[in-house]
């Protein structure tokens, strides 16, 4: 998937969402930070793809190694 987050004025107000969802992006660190596992964000968010998470927290996790490498 090129493209997990869209980001559009159309949908949610602009807020970054899961493509081809409304589901915020804020959702799945919601659930982390409060201690839940992916499986539960993905059970209560069934059109959130599996692929989809895990590249969103691929890449923020890529940002703050790059962060951290300047």
């Amino acid at each position: 998937m090129s493209h997990p987050i869209t980001i559009s004025p159309n949908i949610q107000s602009g807020e970054p969402v899961f493509t081809n969802t409304r589901v915020p992006v804020k959702n799945l660190f919601d659930y982390l930070k409060a201690g839940h596992p992916l499986k539960n964000f993905l059970e209560d968010f069934p059109s959130v793809k599996k692929e989809q998470a895990i590249q969103v927290i691929e890449h923020f996790e890529n940002l703050l190694h790059e962060k951290s490498s300047a």
